[in-house]
C-alpha cells in the first residue's frame, strides 16, 4: 500500500490526510458542543488553529524525547534531534506523540481563551469529546503506514505486515495484531460516552469534568493496549508512555473525586 502520492513535485502523505480530516471532524463536533453552551461556532475554527500548531509541537517534542527502541537503532536518538534541528521539523521521519499533542493542543487552548476571555475550563470540556474522535479517525494514519502493530498472533482479524515495516527480531513473522485498529475503537467508543455523560448528567457536571473523564478513559485504555506494543519508549527497561498513562488516570480520578466529594451537612440541616 502507497504511504503518499505526488503532484507534480509535491509528495502528499496520507497520514497528514488523515490526520487533517481527524483535526476538521474533531472540529465540527466541537462547534456543535459550544453551540449548545452558547458560544460562536467561529471561536472554534479560530482556535483550531492554535490548537494543531501547539498540538504539532507537543507531539513531535514529546517523540524526540521520548524515541522507541526502533528509531534509537536508526541513530534518531534525541541528542541527534537535538543537533539536527532541520530534522525535527519533518515530522514524517520519526513521528509523533500522542501525550504530547494532548499537552501542547491544552495549552494552546489555555492561551487561546486566555486571550478571547473564556472559560477553560468549558472549552477543554467542548474539547475532549471531540478530541477522541479526532484520534480514532487519525490512528488509521497508522495503517497506512503500517505502523502501530502490536505482538504477532494468528487471529481472525491480524493484519500483514511488508518485510519493510517489520521490527527488527520479527523480519520471519507476517501477521500482528492491528494495535492501531483497537486504539481507534477504543478512543471512537470514548467518544460517544463522553457525549451520553455530558447529556445524561449535565445537571451534575462541574466544568472540566468531561476533559478529566477523558484523562481517565483514554490513558486506561491505552495503559492495556501498550502490553501488546512491541516498539515501546524506554527509561530505565521501563514502558515510559504506559507508566505516564497509569500516573494520568490516577491523578485524573483522585481530582474528579476531590471536586465532588460530599459536601458536610451542617448542623440542623438534612440531605436533600
Amino acid at each position: 500500500m502507497p504511504s503518499s502520492f505526488k503532484i507534480g513535485p509535491l509528495e502528499i502523505h496520507y497520514y497528514g490526510i488523515i490526520l487533517m480530516l481527524g483535526a476538521v471532524a474533531a472540529a465540527i463536533v466541537a462547534e456543535r458542543l459550544a453551540r449548545r453552551k452558547g458560544y460562536s461556532g467561529e471561536l472554534v475554527w479560530d482556535g483550531l488553529i492554535w490548537v494543531l500548531i501547539g498540538g504539532i509541537i507537543g507531539a513531535r517534542l514529546w517523540h524526540v524525547f521520548t524515541p522507541p527502541p526502533s528509531m534509537i537503532a536508526q541513530g534518531l536518538t534525541t541528542k541527534f534531534y537535538l543537533t539536527h534541528p532541520l530534522d525535527l521539523l519533518m515530522t514524517w521521519k520519526g513521528g509523533l506523540g500522542i501525550p504530547g499533542a494532548v499537552i501542547g493542543g491544552s495549552l494552546a487552548l489555555y492561551l487561546f481563551c486566555r486571550r478571547k476571555k473564556l472559560n477553560f475550563a468549558e472549552w477543554v470540556d467542548i474539547a475532549a469529546p471531540a478530541l477522541a474522535l479526532g484520534q480514532a479517525i487519525g490512528r488509521w494514519g497508522n495503517y497506512v503506514n503500517q505502523e502501530l502493530y502490536g505482538a504477532p498472533t494468528n487471529l481472525p482479524w491480524k493484519i500483514y505486515i511488508s518485510p519493510q515495516n517489520r521490527l527488527p527480531g520479527y523480519e520471519a513473522v507476517s501477521y500482528y495484531h492491528p494495535l492501531f485498529l483497537y486504539e481507534s475503537l477504543w478512543n471512537l467508543g470514548n467518544f460517544f460516552f463522553l457525549l451520553w455523560l455530558g447529556r445524561r448528567y449535565s445537571d451534575r457536571l462541574i466544568p472540566g469534568d468531561i476533559f478529566l473523564v477523558y484523562l481517565i478513559v483514554y490513558p486506561v485504555g491505552r495503559f492495556f493496549l501498550e502490553f501488546l506494543r512491541l516498539d515501546y519508549s524506554q527509561i530505565a527497561g521501563i514502558n515510559f508512555n504506559q507508566m505516564i498513562m497509569l500516573l494520568v488516570a490516577i491523578v485524573s480520578t483522585i481530582t474528579l473525586m476531590y471536586r465532588h466529594r460530599r459536601r458536610p451537612v451542617p448542623a440542623g440541616e438534612t440531605n436533600r
